[in-house]
């Protein structure tokens, strides 16, 4: 093997883009039921067992390296010194051990930057949820954390999926050699050799679809089939620099009604949790006398798997979505959804897989992080934002999952948040539930539970519109 993975340019502007007041990674947590442990609860076997999965793990044991004479992306190569105790992390839930202490620790753990000179990922098991012994078959929490520059929505759920399994019971796989390490002129010369190769890739490859995008941009918007337009949603009280504290709030919902109302209707799933969103948002903006005449704007991420043969752990694209939060019916809000999802979805899918890719790959190196601070330091972030907020949709196992032995009860994945953009909604299913998990900036929505709560106040209106 090389010794190293050469970081994409996608996977490294996670890392440019990062500061202290946005720190780039992506969080979970997950609600175990210790009881369908073998042999019962104890944190050290919890640690041990995570310690046996991650050595067949690589990706959990690289780190990041780099040389001052490197002018390409930084790499990853194995951690010699290794230890599964820098990354795993105790703590007791404060009673009464119900979601407001959870959701607290949440927010604080997601609020810290992980150490960049360790593999970029930690865990926090939480005890005493809702003041039980986990020891004795009770409830435990995990909270994980890991850089977006080791995974997107894809990736993450691989590397999750090696953690669990569908027996309590299930040994651990065979350990998996990580490639090694390689030393600063390696780097820096291979890198050297990389950088040479930019300016034609940039010219042949890159150029050319980025003017054919543009143009078949301006065609599809000339003929109204052109998917919503970035910088063009409307100012919200969470389209504002954010600070460093960040808050969590979650909602669970029945996956059989999300179904009832996808067949109702006869939309996608996609569809039925866009419009659960923003009947949310129309919501709580209703309550405050905020709600913009405008609709709101969000970005979806889009995976590229299978897309794009691009190297990087990192491979997904972006689709603007209008939420159409100006109508007021929930079924007529649904509708227009999903007419403009299916005009999204074949926008994006004209677009290069690979663009955004290339793009971050064969620019200089930190000059999406240079644009982002200009963007951040300037009064674009409240007056023009790029988009109202992030929403991310992904699909999970309908089977019992075990974490390490203990059954996952709920799963709230928690995505990263940015200035001009500080709302992240994101949803999984799971076993016929929809796990909804968001995060924020308390200093821009100090009452995310309230927009939480109103989950199940939208989902029972879309059931209510299916009798209408």
């Amino acid at each position: 093997m090389s010794g190293y993975q050469r970081l994409s340019g996608l996977d490294a502007t996670f890392l440019y883009l990062e500061t202290a007041n946005q720190p780039l990674h992506v969080c979970s947590i997950l609600e175990l039921d210790t009881s369908t442990m073998p042999g019962g609860y104890t944190f050290d076997k919890l640690r041990d067992l995570l310690a046996a999965r991650v050595r067949a793990m690589p990706e959990f044991r690289m780190k990041l390296s780099d040389s001052f004479l490197n002018i390409d992306h930084p790499v990853w190569v194995e951690d010699p010194e290794f230890d599964v105790e820098h990354h795993v992390h105790r703590i007791g839930l404060p009673a009464p051990g119900g979601r407001a202490e959870m959701s607290e620790i949440a927010g604080h753990f997601a609020s810290l930057p992980l150490d960049r000179s360790r593999p970029l990922w930690e865990m926090l098991v939480i005890e005493n949820v809702a003041g039980t012994d986990a020891r004795d078959g009770g409830g435990l929490a995990v909270i994980t954390k890991v850089h977006h520059a080791a995974v997107d929505g894809v990736t993450g759920a691989n590397l999750m999926s090696q953690l669990c399994s569908t027996d309590p019971d299930a040994p651990a796989p065979e350990p998996v050699e990580a490639p090694g390490g390689a030393g600063p002129l390696t780097i820096a010369a291979r890198g050297l050799a990389r950088y040479a190769t930019r300016p034609i890739n940039l010219a042949t490859r890159v150029l050319p679809d980025t003017v054919n995008t543009v143009v078949d941009t301006a065609r599809r918007a000339l003929s109204g089939q052109a998917m919503a337009s970035p910088f063009n949603a409307p100012q919200t009280a969470f389209n504002a620099k954010i600070t460093r504290r960040r808050n969590v709030s979650y909602a669970r919902l029945d996956l059989d009604d999300v179904k009832l109302v996808k067949n109702h209707f006869g939309v996608k799933v996609n569809d039925v949790v866009m419009a659960l969103v923003a009947g949310v948002l129309r919501q709580y903006l209703l309550e405050r006398d905020e709600l913009p005449d405008a609709s709101l704007v969000a970005m979806v991420p889009v995976s590229v798997h299978g897309r794009s043969d691009r190297p990087g752990r990192n491979k997904v694209s972006g689709m603007f979505t209008s939420l159409h939060t100006d109508i007021a019916d929930p079924g007529d809000r649904l509708r227009a959804i999903a007419e403009g999802s299916v005009v999204a979805k074949e926008h994006s899918s004209a677009i290069p897989a690979s663009l955004l890719q290339d793009w971050s790959q064969f620019a200089a190196p930190a000059v999406f992080g240079a644009a982002m601070r200009v963007y951040a330091s300037s009064r674009l972030t409240e007056a023009r934002p790029v988009h109202n907020l992030v929403v991310s949709n992904v699909p999970g196992p309908q089977e019992p999952l075990y974490f390490l032995g203990a059954e996952v009860t709920a799963m709230y994945p928690l995505g990263p948040v940015f200035h001009g953009s500080g709302l992240n909604i994101t949803v999984m299913s799971l076993a016929g539930q929809l796990d909804v998990g968001l995060i924020s900036c308390p200093d821009l929505l100090p009452d995310l539970w309230d927009m939480a709560d109103d989950f199940a106040v939208g989902m029972a209106e879309l059931v209510a519109a299916t009798r209408a």
